[in-house]
């Protein structure tokens, strides 16, 4: 069962195009990351997908239309946005009395649990807390929440390395299960890439790379060319070259791993280099997808 469905998904402001003909698949029980640069589309696309904007195109998500059955579709969606919106005032224990109070499929007992395992008082009040604090605590909520899909835009944004992966090892330990879907809008490539299960790279408002890990693994390699081979390697057709103290890394799409074994130390590029391969040779054309 699909998640989301998307066929050509458009937005527009004006003269500017923010979502431009996207379609997209994504599967129940999968963590997706929607990758893009700045202004790339992932928030308007977002916004879509939580229904808080009209659209052209064809969109459902959890089998309903996010625009008309907003309300309905909300009871199955939780969200975390880049910038915390718990009101600064309220004491932790009031907010979660609140949302138990508001939120049919929230529980209390969960989100205490969760939050025994920080160093966030229930006394505190919002405005007391780190910015790490408050994400913890806002994950603390969506997690106590019976969801079925999670929306995450740059959830960690401007959060310590430590903080990140806490609070990505918190999703996947205590969150997680296949029938639920996380969907994790960033620019930040390198924290995401071993809990996605598929990615997506959005450019310009097309999405212009979709598929499984399993996919990215089996489809593209990248060489670290000995001195002596360059010239063979280059003749290859890579789709990237990069420098690395002084020697030269090329990346390669559908490319034979043996003939490359030979050129030098062959491994599965990271989804950082991967990016900026393929978005760097986006020059406004409808890129690599499944």
């Amino acid at each position: 069962m699909a998640s989301i469905e998307a066929r050509g998904l458009r937005k527009t402001f004006g003269p500017t195009v923010a979502l431009d003909g996207l379609d997209v698949n994504v599967e129940e029980g999968r963590v997706v990351g929607l990758i893009g640069p700045n202004g790339a589309g992932k928030t308007t696309a977002i916004n879509a997908i939580l229904g808080l904007i009209p659209y052209q195109g064809e969109l459902t998500v959890l089998g309903r239309d996010p625009w008309t059955q907003r309300e309905h579709l909300m009871r199955d969606v939780a969200f975390i946005a880049d910038v915390a919106v718990l009101p600064r005032w309220i004491r932790v224990a009031d907010l979660l009395e609140y949302v138990a109070g508001v939120h049919p499929r929230f529980d209390r007992a969960r989100a205490d649990a969760f939050l025994a395992k920080t160093s966030i008082k229930t006394r505190s009040r919002v405005r007391e807390l780190s910015k790490g604090m408050v994400t913890q605590l806002h994950l603390a909520v969506v997690m106590a929440i019976d969801a079925r899909l999670l929306v995450l835009d740059e959830p960690t944004l401007g959060l310590d390395l430590l903080v990140r992966k806490q609070f990505y090892d918190s999703l996947l330990n205590d969150y997680f299960d296949r029938a639920r879907t996380i969907v994790v809008a960033t620019h930040q490539v390198e924290e995401i890439q071993d809990v996605l299960t598929d990615l997506m790279f959005i450019d310009r408002g097309r999405i212009v790379l979709q598929l499984t890990m399993e996919e990215v693994e089996a489809r593209y390699l990248e060489v670290m060319v000995r001195p002596d081979a360059i010239g063979d390697a280059r003749s290859l057709g890579p789709i990237h070259e990069r420098q690395v103290f002084g020697r030269s890394i090329l990346l390669f799409d559908r490319a034979d791993r043996d003939q490359l074994a030979a050129l030098g130390d062959v491994r599965t590029p990271r989804v950082a280099d991967l990016f900026v391969a393929v978005i760097g040779g986006n020059a406004g054309t409808q890129g690599t997808s499944r």
